[in-house]
C-alpha cells in the first residue's frame, strides 16, 4: 500500500510573511520524501532497472513509482520494504538522510526551492530538473534563490532590528545621563588645536579643523543625492554640496565628516553599530559647536537667573534649535543636576527621536522601542501644531500618570514636512526655566485608550465607513534599504569619487 503525501501549495501572498515563519528544514537525522525518492532512483539506476521493471516487481503502476521517486508520494514502511527487496537493499539503507550523490543533493535543493515561498510568491512555475542541466546551472539557480530569501528576510527584520537597537542605545544613554566624557575631551582637544577662544564657531575655524586633520574641502554640484558629504580618505578630501538646505547649518556636514574620522569609525557591521556611530558623530559635532566649558558657563548663569531657554542657547552659539535642544540633554543632568526629556515628533504624531531620564513615560512597542509610535495628542509636542504663532516658543504643563511635566516646544520644517522639537522637565525643576508661568495646561491619560481615541459612539459610526490616505512620509514607516550605510547608494558614491579624484 502506498500513501499519498503531497505537498500543499502555499497560497500566493506576501513573501516577507511567508519567510517570517518558514517551514522547518528536514532534521539531519530524518529523511524527507525528496531524499528518499532520490535514493530509490539512484539505487534503481545502479541496478540498470527501468521504471517499468521496478513497478512490475512491486506490483504497482509506473506512475506511482515515478511519484515516489520525485518526492511527491511517500510510501508506507511495508511498501518501502518491498521496494528495498526489489532493489537488493534494506529499508534502513534507503532511509539514510544524506543524498546519494552531490548531483542528487543539488537536484533535491532545487526541487525544495521550487516548492517554497519564493517561487510561489513570485509566480514562477516549477520546472523539471533535467539531466541535461549542468551542475553550474543548478548552483546558479540555488544561489539566486538563497539571495532573494536572504534579502527578504533581512528587509523584514530591519524595522524590528532598528527598533531593538534604538531601545538598547537609549537605555545606555539614560544610564549615562546622555553625557559622554570621552567625546567631550575629543571636542575640547580639537577646539584647542585650532585656537578657539570662545563664542560661536566660525566657518573659518571649521575649515581649519579639517586642515588640521589633513583634509581639504571641495564644494561640488553633483554630490550624490543620498549623502550630506563624501570623504575621500585616500586623497584627504571632503566633498560638500554647493547649495545647502535653508534649514541646514553649513558647518555641520564638515564637522560630522571629521568627527567620524576622529572617532576611527569603520564600516558598520550591523544596524546597531550604524546607529551608535551616528549618535557618536552627532554628539561630537554638537560638542564642538557648543563647547562644554562655554555652554555650562552659559547655562549655569541662566539657571542662577531662573531663565534657562533653548532659544537663548541657540542664539548664543549660532546653532539650530534642534542642535541646542540636543546639546542641552547632554549637559542638563551631568552638569546642572536637572533630569530632562527630549522629543522630535512629526506633524502626523509619529515620534522620530526621543530621550528621557526624568521618569516621563513615552509610548513604546513590545520591544521597548519608542521611534515610530504615536505621541499622545495632548502633549506639548502635539499641541504646538495647533498654535498660530510659530515665532514664539510654546510652553505647556501636562499632567500624566507619571507626574506633571513642563515642556517647551518649537516647530521646525524639513522636506518631509513639519516636526516639533521639545524639551521637558518634571514639575519640581521648572523653576529654573523661562516660560514656567505659562497658563497652558493639559491632561494626558495615555496609555489609557480613552485618552486619545474617538468616543465610542463616533468610532462605531465611522469605523467601517472611513478610508483615510496616510500622509506620513514613507521614510518613517518603511524598512531602511540594505547595505553598509543604510539609505546611501554606494555605487553612486564610488562613481562620484572616481570622477573627482585628483589625477596624476
Amino acid at each position: 500500500m502506498v500513501t499519498a503525501d503531497r505537498l500543499t501549495p502555499a497560497r500566493h501572498g506576501s513573501l516577507a510573511a511567508a519567510l517570517a515563519d518558514p517551514a522547518p528544514e528536514p532534521d539531519e537525522t530524518e529523511v524527507d520524501a525528496l531524499t528518499l525518492g532520490r535514493r530509490i532512483r539512484d539505487r534503481r539506476l545502479a541496478r540498470s532497472m527501468t521504471l517499468g521493471e521496478l513497478a512490475a516487481a512491486i506490483d504497482r503502476a509506473p506512475s506511482q513509482v515515478s511519484a515516489i521517486e520525485n518526492g511527491k508520494r511517500e510510501p508506507r514502511l511495508s511498501m518501502l520494504r518491498t521496494i528495498a527487496l526489489a532493489l537488493g537493499t534494506t529499508a534502513d539503507e534507503l532511509l539514510q538522510p544524506d543524498a546519494p550523490s552531490e548531483r542528487a543533493a543539488l537536484e533535491i535543493a532545487v526541487e525544495r526551492a521550487m516548492r517554497g515561498p519564493v517561487f510561489d510568491t513570485l509566480g514562477l512555475e516549477p520546472f523539471r530538473v533535467a539531466k541535461s542541466m549542468s551542475d553550474a546551472t543548478l548552483q546558479t539557480i540555488l544561489s539566486l534563490h538563497d539571495e532573494i530569501t536572504r534579502l527578504h528576510r533581512e528587509r523584514a527584520a530591519t524595522p524590528e532590528e532598528a527598533r531593538r537597537a534604538n531601545a538598547q542605545l537609549r537605555a545606555e544613554m539614560r544610564a549615562r545621563d546622555n553625557f559622554y566624557p570621552e567625546l567631550e575631551r575629543e571636542a575640547s582637544q580639537l577646539l584647542e588645536a585650532v585656537g578657539h577662544t570662545g563664542g560661536p564657531l566660525s566657518n573659518q575655524l571649521v575649515a581649519d579643523m579639517a586642515s588640521h586633520l589633513g583634509f581639504s574641502l571641495h564644494y561640488v554640484g553633483d554630490l550624490p543625492h543620498s549623502t550630506r558629504s563624501v570623504t575621500d580618505k585616500r586623497h584627504g578630501r571632503i566633498y560638500l554640496p554647493t547649495q545647502l538646505s535653508p534649514s541646514r547649518d553649513s558647518r555641520s556636514p564638515i564637522l560630522q565628516a571629521i568627527s567620524s574620522h576622529l572617532l576611527g569609525h569603520a564600516e558598520p557591521a550591523s544596524y546597531g553599530e550604524f546607529l551608535r556611530q551616528r549618535i557618536e558623530t552627532n554628539y561630537l559635532t554638537a560638542a564642538i559647536l557648543l563647547p562644554e566649558a562655554d555652554a555650562v558657563r552659559f547655562l549655569t548663569e541662566a539657571k542662577n537667573l531662573r531663565r534657562i531657554s533653548m532659544e537663548d542657547l541657540r542664539d548664543a552659539f549660532a546653532v539650530s534649535y534642534e542642535t541646542a535642544a540636543h546639546r542641552f540633554t547632554n549637559l542638563a543632568t551631568a552638569r546642572l543636576g536637572i533630569p530632562v526629556h527630549f522629543t522630535k515628533v512629526h506633524e502626523s504624531g509619529t515620534i522620530i527621536k526621543a530621550y528621557e531620564n526624568d521618569k516621563v513615560r513615552f509610548p513604546s512597542d513590545a520591544l521597548g522601542a519608542i521611534e515610530g509610535t504615536t505621541m499622545c495628542r495632548n502633549w506639548t509636542a502635539r499641541t504646538v501644531f495647533d498654535v498660530e504663532d510659530r515665532f514664539s516658543p510654546w510652553y505647556q504643563y501636562t499632567d500624566t500618570p507619571a507626574g506633571t511635566f513642563w515642556c517647551t516646544s518649537r516647530i521646525e520644517k524639513a522636506k518631509e514636512g513639519e516636526y516639533s522639537v521639545s524639551v521637558g522637565v518634571p514639575f519640581e525643576h521648572v523653576k529654573w526655566f523661562r516660560g514656567r508661568e505659562t497658563p497652558h495646561r493639559a491632561v494626558s491619560r495615555c496609555p489609557d485608550p480613552a485618552c486619545c481615541q474617538a468616543p465610542a459612539g463616533l468610532a462605531e459610526k465611522w469605523a467601517d465607513a472611513s478610508w483615510p490616505a496616510a500622509r506620513t512620509p514613507t521614510s518613517l514607516l518603511a524598512a531602511l534599504p540594505t547595505g553598509t550605510f543604510p539609505g546611501v547608494d554606494q555605487t553612486e558614491v564610488f562613481q562620484f569619487l572616481e570622477a573627482h579624484a585628483p589625477r596624476g
